[in-house]
């Protein structure tokens, strides 16, 4: 493994398996109360199970970490979603083998009580997983968790557009403005979701360095994480997810793979008929 790969390989084990860009539009009360777009960004080598329903628990379709367990984005037929990015940030220090945040993902999606299991994080549970955001609910009422360095905040979100990237809620890296923008004039042009699509595929890195979040990674790893879309051979993005949830019960979601070098990998398209 290079130099430059081992520092990706410490990047992916220190903040995990996750979405690592998300934009939405959630809209109660439309057609389709949701549309959401999300780039995957991993260690190629970590063995991942592609979107699918899950053999464990077929109530459950969605990718799957097969180190952790855990996922990054996944729908419950019962009618909730949920999905999680790392939180980037040197100054949240853990002690011993905290637990995986993929795994916030999958209780979500089985908690009886959503609001309440949100609370309990939100009063305290939370410290104990790596910096995080989770984004949880379903087409009428949806949830973001915010875990940080200092800063433990849940909020439910008003009908808008969103996007997460690995700091908080709406933090506008150049990034996240590329890929909101995208999303919305999908929106706006009719054309969902193939311009968003095409903000979440941009490779172009940030050169000016003023431009560049500082996560405490370096200017180089910076600007190698630039871009919504990240070319390389040992860790960048292996996938982009995009879902509808149709006021009728419907869920249509896609999920794009990548392997090293951005090669295509594959594609699979499951639609979701919610239990009545």
């Amino acid at each position: 493994m290079t130099r430059y790969g081992a520092l990706c390989y410490a990047l992916s084990a220190r903040y995990g398996s996750a979405m690592c860009l998300i934009v939405f539009a959630f809209q109660p009360g439309t057609p389709v109360p949701l549309r959401l777009v999300a780039n995957r960004d991993e260690q190629h080598a970590r063995p991942t199970a592609p979107l699918a329903y899950w053999r464990d628990v077929p109530a459950i379709l969605g990718g799957r970490d097969l180190v952790a367990g855990g996922s990054w984005l996944a729908l419950h037929r019962g009618g909730r979603m949920a999905a999680i990015t790392n939180v980037r940030d040197p100054r949240i220090q853990l002690k011993g083998n905290p637990p995986s945040r993929g795994e916030l993902v999958r209780q979500a999606l089985l908690c009886n009580d959503l609001p309440g299991w949100l609370a309990g994080l939100a009063e305290g549970e939370a410290w104990r997983y790596g910096g995080f955001n989770l984004l949880a609910g379903d087409s009428q009422r949806l949830w973001h968790l915010h875990r940080g360095h200092q800063r433990l905040a849940l909020q439910p979100l008003s009908p808008g557009q969103y996007g997460l990237s690995n700091a908080d809620l709406e933090t506008p890296w150049p990034k996240l403005r590329l890929a909101k923008a995208g999303l919305a004039t999908s929106l706006d042009g009719g054309r969902w979701p193939e311009d968003a699509l095409t903000a979440m595929a941009e490779q172009h890195q940030i050169r000016d360095p003023s431009r560049l979040p500082d996560t405490g990674i370096g200017e180089t790893l910076e600007r190698f994480l630039s871009p919504p879309f990240i070319i390389g051979d040992e860790y960048g993005t292996r996938a982009t997810c995009w879902l509808s949830w149709h006021a009728d019960g419907r869920i249509d979601i896609t999920e794009r793979r990548f392997g090293p070098g951005g090669v295509p990998a594959g594609e699979t398209a499951e639609r979701l008929i919610l239990d009545a």
